[in-house]
């Protein structure tokens, strides 16, 4: 989640999840909501019927989830028998068997939630839920971007430092001396370790257009949910920014730098231009990036209520050995957002340049980490530019623009989480659980962090040097398994053949003593 540099509060701050739908949808009075869709009543199919005031927080709709085994013939049937149209929900449909689920007529409310109850109790059906909407918070009153403040012109300086020649190698990417967000984390020296070669990490947004500092980025072949297409470009300019983050072309005398930025990028379109999306498409997003290749999926996105679906699709990936990072929300209260709060997902809460955590970040126990999320209020380096964080990307509202441009939410924090799984995947970890674990043992506690977990910080803020350190010396102590030569494997078993013969004499000498005589 996102919020740009010109962020104007209203006197009393609404949870962010309240405002953005407010203020997308015209509404006000979520009550009911929040009590129809907290995970206890998302899983409750007593409680499916769709109160009047949620109907325009959704899509008209509802979205499933079918065993992959169904077929068309039995989707025809369970059409039929709950009287609604089952729509594709996209091409990949034959791979997922994910489904918009339509009725026409009178009374749309209280017939779909019939039928959510009725489609969470059948045996075919593996999730169901109304269509949520998930967004990105730029879309929420008083979350606006101005290009003016946001285009700056920063002046050039190189660094000449060679590359991986010293313990801290320093990219000569002239506008990187105002990413304290990279120093924070420790990248200089993390990047004298590894760079994140040949790892996928699908970024879930709206869209990655190759900007000039991605040239040198590989970008490889992603999905566009939103209209179902293979056009992945951002028309937002929020999705390219997260990429870049995560892997901006480095040391290239250009530009900025990212995290890993030998990983490879998979775009994957599940927010629209205006930022928003339906769960139903996200969860299909994580399931194509999954089976499709990624090591790691970013999700700078969320929403406040739990959804059945979405849940299932990050389990999923996660089964399949994904990193799933999902950024933790940006109302500033003690309720981390969704996806972030799934099983299986890391969530990551956002700091600003003195390591306190931000004013926006949301807190909780599903909180795994910190990261730098940026506070554009602030300029605490005093180095002349608002500490957000800065990226190549496409304008906001005038996506035909590319620029240098400072954001700062959670949604920025959450790919430099990534970048780090990404690192160390690279490096040789094994799994999601080894990377969690590698993270977790090495954040880095500054002294805000209160007791034994913070909630706010969960373990710490992110320490990539210390994590690729602490995964080289567990790869050094674990003692390899030798491997004989071939002489060596002749001399053992000839010593083996020897003390089986041995074996032999010594039993039938025993049993000859025994023997009695005649």
């Amino acid at each position: 989640m996102t919020t740009k540099r010109t962020l104007h509060r209203p006197a009393i701050a609404l949870p962010w999840g309240v405002a953005v739908m407010a203020g997308l949808l015209g509404l006000s009075g979520l009550g009911t909501l929040s009590q129809l869709l907290s995970e206890h009543a998302a899983q409750d199919p007593t409680l499916a019927s769709l109160p009047l005031d949620v109907e325009r927080h959704t899509l008209p709709e509802l979205v499933v989830d079918l065993d992959d085994r169904v077929s068309e013939a039995q989707v025809r049937d369970l059409a039929q028998r709950y009287g609604a149209r089952f729509t594709p929900a996209s091409s990949y449909v034959t791979h997922d068997r994910v489904y918009r689920v339509h009725v026409d007529g009178a009374s749309v409310p209280a017939r779909l939630g019939h039928i959510l109850t009725a489609l969470r109790r059948d045996a075919q059906v593996e999730a169901a839920d109304y269509a949520l909407l998930y967004h990105i918070p730029e879309t929420a009153p008083d979350a606006l971007t101005h290009a003016a403040d946001q285009g700056l012109a920063l002046p050039t300086l190189r660094t000449n430092a060679p590359l991986r020649e010293t313990p801290r190698f320093l990219p000569n990417d002239p506008k990187y001396r105002y990413q304290w967000h990279l120093d924070q984390i420790h990248m200089p020296e993390a990047w004298t370790k590894n760079q994140g070669d040949g790892v996928v990490v699908a970024v879930l947004d709206t869209g990655v257009t190759p900007v000039e500092d991605l040239a040198g980025t590989e970008l490889v072949p992603g999905w566009n949910f939103a209209d179902n297409n293979a056009d992945t470009h951002d028309d937002h300019g929020h999705g390219t920014h997260v990429a870049g983050t995560i892997a901006q072309t480095t040391h290239n005398e250009l530009g900025v730098a990212g995290v890993a930025y030998r990983a490879k990028i998979m775009p994957i379109k599940v927010l629209s231009g205006s930022g928003s999306g339906s769960v139903g498409g996200i969860a299909e997003g994580i399931r194509w990036a999954t089976d499709h290749g990624a090591r790691v999926i970013n999700m700078s996105l969320g929403g406040p209520f739990y959804s059945q679906v979405l849940a299932k699709a990050v389990r999923y990936a996660a089964d399949h050995g994904v990193v799933v990072v999902c950024a933790a929300g940006n109302d500033g209260r003690g309720k981390v957002s969704y996806p972030a709060a799934n099983s299986g997902a890391i969530a990551v809460a956002a700091t600003q340049y003195d390591e306190a955590t931000t004013f926006y970040s949301n807190w909780g126990k599903e909180v795994f980490v910190a990261a730098p999320g940026g506070n554009t209020r602030l300029d605490q380096n005093n180095d002349g530019v608002p500490d957000g964080v800065l990226q190549n990307t496409v304008t906001p509202g005038n996506i035909d623009k590319h620029d240098y441009l400072l954001f700062m939410g959670t949604s920025m924090a959450s790919p430099h989480v990534a970048g780090v799984a990404a690192l160390l995947l690279s490096a040789g970890a094994h799994d999601p659980a080894e990377v969690k674990r590698l993270i977790e043992q090495t954040a880095h506690r500054p002294a805000a962090y209160r007791g034994k977990h913070d909630p706010h910080y969960g373990a710490g803020i992110v320490n990539a040097s210390a994590a690729l350190e602490a995964l080289a010396t567990a790869h050094s102590q674990t003692t390899p398994t030798p491997v004989r030569s071939g002489a060596g494997m002749l001399s053992g078993l000839l010593g083996l053949s020897l003390a089986i013969a041995l074996s032999l004499y010594l039993i039938r000498q025993l049993a000859l003593l025994a023997k009695p005589h005649a």
